[in-house]
């Protein structure tokens, strides 16, 4: 194999590919990606079993061929190189090298036999649909925040991905994610084809890995669904990723419904002052604690180690007086979702979930639990 390719084309390729290796492999081959290079251009494809991108990149191919290298050596040394740089990739299977040529650089790596690189099974995908970018990236970024990180817990280690009934009528598109101490609901126009879609549990490591393609606005990105697997095709990258196997809980229940005590507040102020007051916070807690009275916020921590502090924010709030506490971080989280100017808490008393929303916008809806303060 012998190709030839601009770095910053190579550069991009081949970074998404190592982004999915594993650092710590007990498999040599995964650590690895294969470059196949046919016609005009050449394919660049990682594993980790679980997840699979394959990312295609125009190249002058002088002779057809296929070899795997180290991902996370290659993509240094074409990080390395001077912008605009033309390199020559040219496999020697005999062997067992892939020469790295671009002006007066020269590198030799080690090669593995293209043989043993595991491809990912295909699959008969029940549900394909065409969704933009723009759409994917709202409803995966503002949720992807209350993924949880336990273990133990697996089925929440992922965002929910299904299709439901709006809070306006009609069928919607939604992702769900939770820890069990915050909730993101995050829905989106139906497209055309997803209403038969499963629902799945997309893994946080591929959220991570799908962030990277959404964001071109103007993209069109190719969805495919099946009970154990899903799909995101652009033109140029394909990432194909196995779903959690589990049963996400039945999560309209925590979502309260009662809540009617309203606070409305400016979210870039409210999260600016959480974050000030919660400097004094203690490490184990973060506690702050909400103080509500006629169109007046106090927020305040009380740390016995550390200190104490407090700032007064002017909100529209019109119920009786109510102290609840919440976990500083939880609070920064989903104040940082809000793309409008206000966030709207509805509360019902000190023990109870509290709910927030954009406004009127019932698109989006978190839920946060309080704490003791």
């Amino acid at each position: 194999m012998k190709i030839s390719i601009e770095r910053g084309t190579l550069l991009k390729a081949v970074s998404q590919a190592q982004s999915v290796v594993e650092r710590r492999n007990t498999i040599p081959i995964l650590a690895n990606v294969l470059i196949e290079a046919e016609g005009d251009q050449a394919m660049f494809r990682a594993t980790d079993l679980d997840i699979e991108v394959v990312d295609k990149a125009p190249a002058q191919v002088e002779k057809a061929g296929a070899t795997t290298v180290a991902a996370t050596t290659l993509h240094e040394i074409v990080r390395k190189l001077p912008d605009g740089a033309l390199v020559t990739l040219t496999a020697d299977s005999a062997a067992g090298r892939l020469t790295v040529e671009a002006g007066r650089s020269n590198f030799s790596l080690a090669t593995l036999p293209k043989e043993d690189f595991p491809v990912m099974a295909s699959s008969e995908y029940q549900s394909n649909f065409t969704a933009s970018a723009a759409l994917l990236r709202r409803l995966f970024d503002k949720s992807k925040f209350a993924i949880s990180t336990e273990e133990t817990r697996y089925y929440l280690n992922g965002v929910y991905m299904h299709v439901s009934d709006g809070s306006e009528g009609g069928k919607v598109l939604r992702c769900v994610a939770t820890d069990g101490h915050r909730l993101a609901r995050i829905d989106a126009d139906l497209p055309d084809g997803a209403a038969d879609m499963p629902g799945v549990i997309v893994p946080r490591k591929t959220v991570g890995e799908l962030r990277k393609l959404l964001d071109d606005d103007e993209m069109d990105i190719a969805v495919s669904v099946s009970e154990t697997k899903v799909r995101f095709a652009t033109p140029d990258i394909t990432l194909t990723s196995k779903v959690i196997d589990g049963t996400f809980p039945d999560y309209t229940r925590v979502i309260p419904q009662g809540n009617t005590r309203q606070l409305e507040v400016d979210a870039a102020e409210f999260a600016q002052a959480v974050d000030r007051v919660a400097t004094v916070s203690s490490e184990r807690s973060r506690a702050v604690k909400l103080q509500l009275d006629a169109d007046k916020l106090v927020l305040s921590v009380n740390a016995p180690d550390s200190g104490a502090a407090e700032e007064e924010l002017a909100v529209a709030y019109g119920d009786e007086r109510l102290e609840i506490g919440f976990n500083a971080k939880y609070l920064l989280e989903i104040a940082s979702q809000v793309d409008r100017e206000n966030a709207v808490f509805l509360f019902n008393s000190a023990g109870d979930p509290t709910l927030m929303r954009e406004g009127n916008d019932l698109s989006a809806v978190y839920v946060v639990m309080p704490m003791r303060v």
